[in-house]
């Protein structure tokens, strides 16, 4: 056997990390103790299902009670540093820690607090330990209920938790957390981009680009520049035209019976295939080339639009380069540029909350939304006449549309990499002091 790999961790229950003590392992105070009309704006702060995450603290659910309840409620109470964990799903045993956003709290009646004893457990590897597959597992077999499960506290007291010596808990929690902070970084990067991209949106679309490269002053300061249109202020240059007018072909929907699925046949795209930032290929299914012929006005191309016209309606995709001569169901629509529109600049314009309130106008239904072709034809659009100014702010756009999509991927492999260290630390499987050995070295 490899020296990295070693016996799993002793196994202990959940009441073996308690602290010496009665009241060290408490959950809350039956309903009939704590009422919702004893709630006030300020004061003892509740620990509620809401606020408990795998791992992390929600601090959105805001609720409290008065000091003089809390007196006959204190054997409930939790402090900083705690351990919160859920009696409910989802998912059951979910645990984190308490935070210092509060001096005191007190946990309700489906909640549990852990208080460690903290001369053998470190906290922040317990709470992964928790909420690790091995303790979860565990939890959900012994919960019990159909629709929701639940687990009691003298249940949850003899779920099993892996650990090994504390001084290998700490270390493992320095590795995790250096994870974790690296984590939030990127998440903080990501909405940091997200903003950017909504303000650029935004002022690139009814602002533009002057001659010099530069945002055109706003309408306020610089008046001269703008005049005014059916979808407000638009600098002079530009104009407004139904959708229509700035493509090649007429705007249609495609297959009406896709038939069985054919796996070496057509791809076409649904609502459903639109789900995300792009087209999902792998969940598309595929139609036989002789059905796929018979609606060759909707056989679409790189480089031109998609857009669903039912359900998630308004929702705009390119086409991309492996999906060139795929088709389309009836709840989507084939938009294609004309030679005086630059692609990415009229995926954007469409985008863009003027368009999207233009078309949600048009939705018709409630249980079932959708919008006909010949509303969305006549959806009003802002552009520049020139396809210079187009395809500059088109790039713009897409530059850090581009960049926020590289950093969604590199979260996507920092929570797989965690999601494998966790596995095999919180385990046993790899020890943590070879690692660190190997990383000095």
């Amino acid at each position: 056997m490899s020296e990295l790999f070693a016996p799993p961790f002793a196994r202990y229950q959940l009441s073996e990390l308690a602290a010496p003590g009665t009241d060290s392992f408490v959950d809350g105070p039956f309903g009939s103790s704590l009422k919702s009309h004893e709630y006030v704006d300020a004061g003892v702060r509740l620990i509620q299902l809401q606020n408990i995450g795998e791992g992390e603290w929600r601090d959105e659910n805001r609720k409290f009670i008065t000091l003089r309840k809390f007196k006959s409620l204190e054997r409930h109470g939790a402090i900083p540093g705690d351990i919160a964990i859920a009696k409910m799903a989802d998912p059951v045993a979910r645990a984190c820690i308490v935070p210092p956003v509060a001096e005191q709290f007190v946990v309700v009646a489906d909640c549990i607090r852990l208080r460690l004893d903290q001369s053998r457990f470190d906290t922040g590897f317990v709470v992964r330990a928790i909420n690790s597959p091995y303790t979860r597992r565990e939890a959900e077999k012994k919960a019990i209920g159909s629709t929701r499960i639940r687990i009691n506290l003298s249940v949850l007291k003899t779920v099993g938790c892996l650990a090994p010596e504390l001084s290998e808990q700490k270390a493992i929690s320095r590795i995790l957390d250096t994870l974790d902070t690296a984590i939030h970084e990127t998440e903080a990067i990501i909405a940091k981009l997200k903003a950017v991209k909504q303000g650029l949106l935004h002022d690139l679309l009814t602002r533009g680009i002057d001659a010099n490269g530069e945002l055109r002053p706003p309408q306020a300061e610089a008046p001269h520049l703008y005049k005014q249109s059916p979808l407000g202020w638009i600098p002079k240059d530009w104009s407004v035209q139904p959708l229509s007018g700035y493509t090649a072909y007429e705007i249609t929907y495609g297959i009406v019976q896709a038939g069985p699925h054919i796996p070496d046949g057509v791809p076409y795209i649904r609502t459903g295939d639109m789900a995300g930032d792009a087209l999902i290929r792998e969940s598309m299914l595929c139609t036989s080339r002789r059905i796929a012929n018979s609606y060759a006005r909707s056989e679409v191309r790189t480089g031109e639009i998609v857009m669903a016209i039912r359900a998630t309606v308004g929702k705009v995709l390119p086409v991309p380069d492996d999906l060139d001569g795929a088709n389309l169901t009836q709840g989507t629509a084939r938009i294609s540029p004309n030679g005086k529109t630059d692609g990415a600049f009229l995926l954007w314009a469409i985008r863009h909350s003027r368009a999207q309130k233009a078309i949600q106008l048009e939705v018709k239904g409630t249980t079932f939304a959708e919008i006909t072709l010949g509303a969305l034809r006549q959806v009003p659009v802002a552009a520049p006449m020139g396809i210079d100014e187009q395809c500059e702010i088109a790039k713009r756009l897409t530059a850090i549309d581009w960049q926020l999509a590289l950093e969604k991927d590199k979260l996507a492999k920092q929570h797989c990499q965690k999601s494998g260290l966790m596995d095999d630390l919180l385990t046993g499987r790899v020890r943590v002091t070879p690692l660190l050995e190997g990383g000095a070295a």
